[in-house]
């Protein structure tokens, strides 16, 4: 019930009590340390200077209905991790989500933020990519606020009423630039020990190259009604009780920043069962244990169901029904500040995990509702046998037949028209955002990311609200997800940690990346058709005819035309990979066990689709088929060299990232006809 971020005496705690509740079970026990970059909040002032005067408070309330909010002595201060230093007063403009498309309208409006301080709103995209974009744009300084169309007022009664953001409620969170690497901003690719050498921190890419603050609704009403000039879009408009307008100005803040930039212990928690007759091969299961705050939902509902599932495993154990492989728990630190503890562990143990590494299965936040699979393809059918085993507390149907007809019900046309055609459901390709990140994109290891939700509010994600009376009142009462979450990780787990042929497959693989390429063709053709046709129009006139002349917004500018692109070398490696999971999927049918080199040559098939020297402008990231967006953050780019650079209008890079992609593809289909073949 107490908060407990990395570096301190309660988070410390944590680490001790998951330790030793690890050793009662009988596993091999390590406390894995790392000394990691921590800035914390020293001085945080934001203030309205003109035209007229309001100090912002920076602060949450205590609420009497809700006892855990007043347990505040090792609280953070909502704060955005890795913001640098400084002070900064300019007039203020607002940008909405502050994304790439956002800054095109504000472009039409000819609105610059260049010199000015943005301030946007939480959503849209990952909160990194704002500052990160405004930065780039000339902005000196930026504000994140929650608006309460978003997941405040506008959507529901506010806590402690009902689930939804509360008034004073900040979300806090990162701001390092993970897209470009995750982990300690000073010891890229390797391990974070006392002996790594460092980067100096100004050198540090990661960290934000502007001043960045969040804030909540009730501090961002004052300085949003100050604001002048054109009223926003209509699209942009917020659940605030006042009128949103664009600015510059006349709206002015002043806004201060230090930090205390210390370095910090950060614990892993390892444990190990050994495996009876593969001991060297590890099936590794892992959630983080730090919060920015009491961390409820985030991280203890995930890391709760992940004790009970190794417990239970333990039991087995001593029944004499043990792992056949290794299974390794974790219990990973300062995953909040950027996937850090789990990353330094990958990256100090690289070479045995590719070696040695079969599968991670992740979990973090959890709440009630439909299950949500995402990760390899590899591993899609595997984890639909899991869902259709595990029944759903509220419905009593299995989880998979609830998330079918979620998807029945409330998905898109296509999605929902191939139920009738498709026996498994698909499992979402991963971006980033929890700490498979490492295992899956940097050293392509395979992986799953597990987790239930979608009928419970997160208004107190990241806030002083996310607490135990939160969670039990609204996110799951009874906790009877929680059950589920370990019931359908613990499968699969075991099913990985057991199968005398590994359940690694590949007709779901090519048929996702089948869908992926033709997603890309049909970008390709989109933005060429929209090019040809608004290229068309500014030509002509017809925009200037179509706005609004007593309103100073502008025609888009002209854009380079869309070439043409020869997607055959992709194509003819998916044909490759077809054929070869076909005949693969007749070894599967057989039925026949797998021996100790064809489960080797199965685990580490992954790896086939990684590139040493990873992603254009992004070596970190290394497969070539999952990776998340530099423009998106947490959100996945699938075939993402070929696909950011169609949709970056880096039509120069487009032919060479085709051939990247095919050649690991065709890699791929040349590890599953060995396969076949055996």
């Amino acid at each position: 019930r107490d908060p407990h971020h990395v570096g301190s005496p309660e988070g410390r705690a944590v680490v001790d009590f998951v330790a030793a509740r690890f050793e009662e079970w009988g596993y091999d026990v390590e406390i894995a340390e790392y000394q990691v970059l921590f800035p914390s909040p020293r001085t945080r002032e934001l203030e309205l200077v003109a035209p007229t005067r309001y100090t912002a408070g920076l602060t949450e309330d205590t609420l009497p209905e809700d006892p855990s909010t007043a347990r505040t002595d090792n609280l953070l201060p909502p704060y955005n991790a890795f913001s640098i230093d400084g002070e900064v007063e300019a007039e203020l403009v607002f940008v909405n989500y502050g994304t790439p498309a956002d800054y095109e309208i504000l472009d039409r409006y000819g609105i610059s933020v260049e010199g000015k301080i943005a301030i946007a709103r939480y959503g849209g995209s990952w909160r990194g990519i704002k500052p990160k974009l405004a930065g780039e744009k000339g902005a000196i300084g930026t504000i994140i606020y929650s608006d309460p169309a978003d997941d405040g007022y506008g959507a529901g009664d506010t806590y402690p009423d009902g689930p939804y953001k509360h008034e004073s409620g900040v979300q806090r969170g990162s701001v390092m630039d993970m897209p470009t690497y995750p982990g300690d901003p000073l010891t890229p690719f390797v391990g974070a020990t006392a002996e790594a050498e460092r980067l100096p921190r100004e050198e540090a890419p990661t960290i934000t190259r502007i001043p960045v603050l969040p804030i909540s609704y009730r501090d961002a009403l004052p300085l949003l009604e100050a604001m002048g000039g054109e009223v926003v879009p209509r699209e942009w408009r917020g659940g605030l009780p006042i009128t949103y307008h664009l600015g510059p100005g006349p709206a002015r803040v002043r806004m201060k920043l230090e930090f205390n930039w210390d370095i910090v212990p950060a614990y892993n928690v390892i444990a190990r069962l050994e495996g009876s007759e593969y001991p060297d091969q590890l099936v590794i299961r892992g959630n983080h244990h730090d919060g920015w705050n009491h961390g409820a939902a985030d991280p203890i509902s995930g890391l709760v169901a992940l004790m009970g599932e190794a417990r239970a495993l333990a039991e087995l154990a001593a029944e004499g029904n043990g792992p056949k492989r290794t299974v390794v728990y974790a219990a990973w630190d300062s995953e909040e500040q950027g996937l850090i503890g789990s990353t330094e562990w990958v990256e100090h143990h690289a070479a045995m995990l590719d070696k040695n590494a079969v599968a991670y299965i992740n979990t973090d936040g959890n709440s009630r509702g439909f299950v949500n699979i995402g990760g390899s393809h590899v591993l899609e059918k595997m984890a639909n046998e899991v869902m259709r085993d595990v029944e759903d507390p509220q419905t009593g149907v299995s989880v998979a037949e609830r998330r079918r007809a979620r998807i029945e019900v409330n998905g898109n046309a296509a999605a929902s028209a191939e139920l009738n055609h498709r026996a498994d459901l698909r499992i979402s390709p991963l971006g980033s955002g929890s700490d498979y990140s490492p295992f899956l994109q940097h050293l392509g290891i395979a992986s799953l990311n597990i987790s239930f939700g979608g009928e419970a509010s997160d208004g107190s994600y990241h806030t002083l609200y996310d607490t135990y009376e939160h969670y039990t009142k609204f996110r799951d009462p009874g906790l009877a997800y929680n059950v589920a979450l370990a019931q359908v990780a613990g499968r699969a787990t075991m099913r990985l940690a057991n199968a005398p042929r590994l359940p690694f497959e590949y007709t779901g693989l090519s048929d996702n990346i089948s869908l992926y390429m033709s997603e890309i063709e049909e970008l390709a053709d989109s933005m060429r058709e929209a090019t040809l046709s608004s290229n068309a129009r500014i030509e002509s006139g017809v925009y200037d005819l179509a706005l609004d002349p007593t309103r100073n917004i502008v025609a888009p500018l002209k854009k380079a035309e869309v070439p043409y692109f020869n997607f055959a070398p992709l194509k003819n490696a998916l044909d490759e990979l077809e054929q070869a999971a076909a005949s693969y999927a007749d070894v599967v049918a057989s039925g026949l066990p797998a021996s100790e080199s064809e489960n080797r040559l199965l685990y580490t098939s992954e790896r086939e689709l990684t590139r040493d020297d990873g992603l254009p402008g992004r070596p970190w990231f290394t497969h070539h088929i999952y990776a998340p967006g530099f423009y998106t953050g947490y959100g996945v780019k699938t075939i993402p060299g070929v696909r950011e650079a169609i949709e970056e209008r880096q039509y120069e890079l487009v032919e060479d990232e085709i051939f990247v992609a095919a050649d690991v593809i065709s890699g791929m289909a040349a590890r599953v006809r060995e396969l076949a073949e055996r």
